[in-house]
């Protein structure tokens, strides 16, 4: 995508995943301290919220725990299931860019009325419903978002995460990484997608996320569903080749995220050979199939992968003649609480 260019900087959905680099690069992990060593003694946390508040935010920082080693047990589920759950001996940090998700509202006054006092929230603003029931509330510096479709508060969630977990495992990381991880992401944002693969992606019947279940692709399918209108599907790691494509066509896109380099024959053959359809992927390295590159992340690929996601999506959603900020029916607030 390209600010200078209308097409593109009409958006507030545009100006938002640009602004998305100056935030990363301006974040002050050094606040969750105080939270991080409560957590860590603790030793549990459930990490719960809806939609883009919980997919990528608690996912990434899962991966980044346990591939660093990180004592602390992490575990996400939404708010409604989280319900069903004991959670007594467990911290619970709760994530709502309005702060007034209705699921997790219900979650925290349940665990409030039960005497917990191990509940921590992020919101976009001060004294939001939601932090009324926190033992203690942190806000977001990333300010309002005007588009339906969250971006720039998703990664600051993410951010806050990883910052939480490695503070708690006392291995902060972050602070020294920021600026680079801001150039990064900005380039993901601007790199050029040719026209020939945003024009195949535009005509698909339904567009396939395939990669890790870090976060990245499934929140790239939701995005998917509310950038381009298109019907979408997440495919955990190799799940593309374990029987869905039985319902797949030549017309369908799969759309693949720093594919692992063994599985590539097996999803050319399955995919591309016995289907008839495209795989493209989004990679820090070329692949067998067309590639759209991108800078390596190191133990923060996930946040430029995310932003390569979104590059593509508004590349499809300008081809297919969409209002990027306006869809028909999803909203800002998925589940408002309305007491």
């Amino acid at each position: 995508m390209n600010k200078s260019e209308d097409r593109y900087s009409k958006f507030a959905l545009v100006k938002e995943m640009l602004e998305t680099p100056g935030i990363v690069a301006a974040f002050n992990p050094g606040q969750v301290g105080e939270a991080a060593v409560e957590i860590a003694a603790t030793g549990r946390l459930l990490m719960t919220g809806e939609g883009s508040s919980r997919i990528f935010p608690a996912k990434s920082a899962i991966l980044h725990s346990r591939q660093a080693g990180f004592d602390l047990v992490l575990h996400t589920e939404a708010g409604r299931q989280a319900c069903e759950y004991d959670l007594s001996d467990w911290a619970v940090f709760a994530l709502s860019t309005s702060g007034q998700t209705a699921e997790v509202i219900r979650l925290y006054s349940r665990l409030k009325e039960a005497g917990h006092d191990r509940l921590y929230s992020l919101s976009a603003k001060a004294n939001s419903k939601l932090e009324e029931f926190a033992n203690r509330g942190f806000v977001l510096s990333c300010g309002k978002e005007e588009a339906v479709a969250a971006t720039k508060s998703v990664a600051e969630q993410a951010l806050f995460y990883r910052a939480l977990v490695e503070h708690a495992a006392v291995a902060p990381s972050l602070a020294g990484k920021l600026s680079a991880l801001g150039q990064q992401i900005e380039q993901a944002l601007t790199t050029a997608i040719d026209p020939a693969l945003v024009e195949r992606i535009a005509k698909a019947g339904t567009i396939y996320w395939a990669g890790r279940n870090d976060g990245v692709a499934e929140e790239l399918t939701l995005k998917t569903n509310e950038i381009t209108r298109r019907k979408s599907d997440f495919l955990e790691g190799t799940y593309a080749v374990h029987g869905i494509e039985e319902v797949m066509d030549a017309s369908d896109v799969v759309l693949w995220v720093e594919p692992y380099e063994e599985s590539e024959d097996k999803f050319r053959k399955v995919l591309c050979d016995g289907v008839g359809l495209d795989v493209i992927t989004i990679s820090s390295r070329e692949t067998s199939f067309p590639t759209i590159r991108i800078p390596d992340g190191g133990d923060l690929a996930e946040f430029v992968q995310l932003a390569a996601g979104w590059n593509v999506l508004v590349d499809v959603g300008i081809a297919l003649g969409i209002d990027l900020d306006k869809p028909e029916r999803a909203r800002k607030v998925g589940n408002e609480f309305t007491g």
